[in-house]
């Protein structure tokens, strides 16, 4: 269904089910995420409890109620000097793909990072997520990094790719 009028919010801990359901969508497909089992909301709290609205957000786009995607920000590397770059994850429910979810989220991070002080972006792929890869080299991600056979999936080995935007 398409999106008509979506919003796009700070997640709250009522989001949490609706996140961890998208999330634990991707993982048969082998191509998002490098969990192998699906995970818990509550084996999630933590990573949850990490993002804080004014540093590290957590946001979910929404049609009325339902979370169609969520997007995150993470500390990447945890020291000091690094505070100024940040991970970048997308995530979107499989009613709401193809659609320009991924794109609007993307368009409301990049949005918001100036006033994170965020200044750099960096998105960790699977060199077979296709999808994926296209959505970043669409706003302009360029490939920074690439880390052959570094990740097992079902027996077979696969493909890192960093790529990181100046924001």
């Amino acid at each position: 269904m398409p999106l008509h009028k979506h919003n796009i919010e700070i997640a709250t801990l009522d989001d949490l089910p609706q996140i961890v359901d998208i999330y634990n969508s991707t993982i048969a497909s082998r191509m998002v995420t490098a969990d192998l089992e699906p995970v818990t909301e509550e084996s999630r709290l933590p990573w949850f409890h990490a993002h804080t609205p004014d540093h590290r957000p957590l946001w979910v786009l929404k049609d009325q109620q339902t979370v169609m995607a969520w997007a995150s920000l993470s500390t990447f590397y945890g020291r000091p000097a690094y505070h100024g770059t940040a991970e970048l994850s997308i995530y979107v429910s499989e009613t709401a793909r193809g659609q320009g979810t991924g794109s609007t989220l993307m368009k409301h991070v990049l949005e918001e990072c100036p006033k994170l002080k965020v200044h750099h972006l960096l998105g960790f792929v699977f060199a077979h997520n296709e999808p994926s890869l296209a959505l970043l080299r669409k706003f302009e991600f360029e490939q920074w990094g690439y880390f052959p056979k570094v990740a097992i999936l079902d027996d077979i080995e696969r493909d890192l790719v960093i790529l990181g935007k100046h924001v």
